[in-house]
This record gives structure tokens, sequence and C-alpha cells, in this order.
């Protein structure tokens, strides 16, 4: 019989919880990137698991190891660390994992983030606890966690509605439209005066999925006019479902200053309106604007730059994007575009000259093609991950009363639920 305490390797265990860590960094990003698709997201599912499994028939050591790494207060850290506990029948393990998000609010992603990822026999009792709990960032963990495998908290819901945490309520909000749960917009209809903008702005984002196209609707247009922090977030469900004129108005006002430009040409994309294609492509010129206009491009077209050979070298002048290897410069944040292909001007131009009698004025056009519930089926199995979230909110202002299609969910689940 193997002696598993002699065969465990602590550097190899070591490693094992160390890329486990940063591998779920590189996935939190890829849920949300440019250029992942669905069997890519799985791939690296597939990599993940395969350190956590090195973790798992490693016992206690690897509990060990990576409880100490806890302390780093990371989220990718929390993530590790979670899935083990989660999946041991001691609940001791899971409580240090909580004392740790709680010590350090900013890693709750991770532990989000691992409630999602295991079975869910695995969190029978432990959910219910959380949402039983006094404590508001456990029952906005317990909420977040049933949302991650679209599972009703029921009662739980409507009481973190009315409970006087920010953080709480905003999440509770989130999941009511995540959920479909059409019973509970008037409820969410009363909360759109409320004096919070993070509260006024989910309950508006929530009750336009669930068919409100009143205040709610004007709440959202609102933060994309005033380019608030919701700005980007409101722009998916509100310009599906605006009137083309009040679409024309709100994007103006974004394109008519410097700094709101790059969010005009963002909404342009999302818009489905073909009578921006012209418009992208002239952003096109500007260096520093070229690739996400055409992004907004391939979004609203379904034009693959890369594939089509519509690219070309990047500017010189843009090669310094993200971190420089200047020691004094403490700006370490990364090129918003770095994956996006570098559009050619004049291909572009070309492309539209011999492409645009496929695109009709009045109706609205998603990767290509009009905007239907069988197209939006086809992005979400074959489309980048931006566009396969742009394709599950159409399917839910669709039918209110479905679920918003997790596109961050464990890739090979979302695969059996696609297949």
């Amino acid at each position: 019989m193997l002696n598993l305490k002699k065969s465990i390797i602590p550097h190899i265990i070591d490693q094992h919880a160390e890329e486990a860590a940063f591998l779920w960094l590189l996935r939190n990003d890829a849920v949300n990137a440019p250029h992942y698709d669905l069997d890519d997201l799985a791939k690296l599912d597939q990599r993940v698991d395969a350190h956590l499994d090195g973790l798992r028939i490693a016992g206690d050591y690897a509990w060990q190891v990576c409880c100490d790494n806890l302390e780093q207060e990371e989220s990718g850290e929390v993530f590790a660390a979670a899935i083990l506990a989660l999946e041991s029948p001691s609940t001791e393990y899971i409580k240090q994992v909580y004392k740790a998000v709680k010590q350090a609010p900013d890693t709750i992603d991770g532990l989000i983030s691992a409630f999602g990822w295991v079975a869910t026999h695995n969190l029978q009792g432990k959910v219910k606890e959380l949402l039983e709990s006094t404590d508001p960032l456990y029952q906005q963990i317990g909420i977040a966690a049933c949302v991650s495998h679209r599972v009703d908290p029921g009662k739980y819901l409507e009481q973190s509605i009315h409970n006087e945490d920010i953080a709480l309520k905003a999440r509770a909000l989130q999941a009511v439209g995540e959920l479909g749960r059409v019973d509970l917009k008037a409820l969410l209809l009363e909360q759109l005066t409320d004096e919070e903008p993070q509260i006024r702005f989910w309950a508006g984002w929530s009750a336009v999925l669930l068919g409100d196209r009143g205040y709610g609707l004007k709440i959202l247009r609102l933060n994309i006019e005033q380019n608030t922090p919701f700005c980007l977030s409101a722009m998916p469900v509100a310009l599906a479902v605006l009137e083309t004129d009040a679409v024309k108005q709100s994007l103006k006002i974004l394109a008519d200053q410097q700094e709101t430009l790059r969010f005009a040409i963002i909404g342009a994309g999302l818009s489905g309106d073909p009578i921006y294609i012209p418009w992208l492509i002239q952003q096109m010129q500007i260096v520093e604007l070229a690739r996400v206009a055409g992004e907004a491009l391939t979004h609203l077209c379904g034009v693959d730059i890369a594939y089509q050979d519509l690219e070309a070298d990047v500017p010189e002048d843009d090669l310094e994007a993200g971190p420089t290897e200047d020691a004094e410069d403490e700006s370490v944040e990364m090129d918003a575009d770095e994956d996006l292909p570098f559009p050619h001007f004049a291909s572009m131009q070309q492309w539209w000259q011999d492409n645009q009698q496929n695109f009709k004025p009045e109706v609205r056009y998603l990767y290509g093609k009009p905007i239907d519930e069988e197209h939006c089926l086809w992005v979400l199995k074959n489309a980048t991950q931006r566009l396969r979230y742009l394709a599950a909110v159409h399917l839910a202002l669709t039918k209110p009363e479905q679920v918003l299609f997790e596109v961050s969910e464990v890739g090979q689940r979302q695969q059996n639920l696609l297949a």
C-alpha cells in the first residue's frame, strides 16, 4: 500500500499551490478577455484543475501550504485554499479562509470563484450557514455563491435587499436580474431613488433585464452619459433596448469629449447599429483608439481583423503602452487593448466598401448577423468571451424570467449546458 506521507515531495506541492493561484489569476482575466473563447477557457480550467488535483492528493500537507499562503492576502491564494477547504469534511478549514477574507476583503473574488468551481454536493450546509449569518460580508458571499451556480437563494435574497449594508444590498439587487426573479421587480423599482449610486444602478440594471423600460432604463442611460464608474456595465443592457435616437444622443455626449471618446466607440459597437460603421473605421486612424475601434467593429460586423488579414503592425509610438522598464515609473497598469489586433485603416475601408450591402439600416446586429435567439445561442457556443456576454444579455432581455447565462462558469460545465 502506498505511503502517502513518504510519496509527498514538498517543493512539488508548493509549486502546485503557486501554479493553481497564478493560473486562477489568468483565468480571472480570461473570462472577460477579447481573445478567449469557450474552448480556450475550458482548456485553461483544465490546467488549473490539474494543479488542484496535485494539492488534493497531498492531503494535510497541501492544506497547510495553502493555509500559510493565505498570509499573502492575494485572491489566487484564497481560491486555492478555498477549494481544498470546501471539499474537506472539516469545517475548520473553511473558517480559516473566511477569516483571511475578512481581514483582506479585496480577496473576496477568489473565495466566490471557489464556490462556483466546486461541485454543488460540497456546498451542502456551507452556503446556508453564510446566508443565515449576521455578518453582511458572509451574507454577500452566500448570495454570490448561489448566483455562481444559478441557484435561487429564496427568502434570503429579499432579506438582503432590505439590509442596510450597501455592498450586500447591491449584490442582492444584481442577483435579482441574474436569476430572473421577475416577482421582485416591484421591489427593484422601489430602490431606484436610493441615495447610494450603486444601489440605484444595480436596481436599474436588474429592472431593465426583467422588462422595465421606464425609470430603470433612465438610470442606466444617465450612468452612460455621465460616465460614472458603472458606464461600461450599463452599456450592454441599456444600448440593447434604447430607441435608436436615444442611443445616438447618449453616444454623442460621450463622443464630444476627448476623455470619453473611447467609451463612445465601445458603445457604438454594442449598439448593433450599422450606421456607426464608417465612423468606427475613421477612429482607426487614431493610434490609441484603433484597436478598441476594431473590436467594436467586430462586435457589430463579425469581421475577424487578424484572421482576415486586415491587421497592421502597431505603430512605434504605441509600443510604450503598459508598464515600462523605468524603475521610477510607478504605473503598473497593463494596456487595456494589448490582446486586440491593430487594424489596417485602408484595408478596413476596403472591407466596408466590399461588405456594406450586407448591413441594413434599422436592423441591429451582433457579430455580423441580425440579433435573434438562434444567433445568440451560436455566439454563446463559438465566439469570444465579451461577445458571449453580449449574447447572454440579449437572451435574458428577450426572456426576463430566465437566468442570465453565466459565461464565467467552469468551461466544461458551460460546454455541457450548450451541447
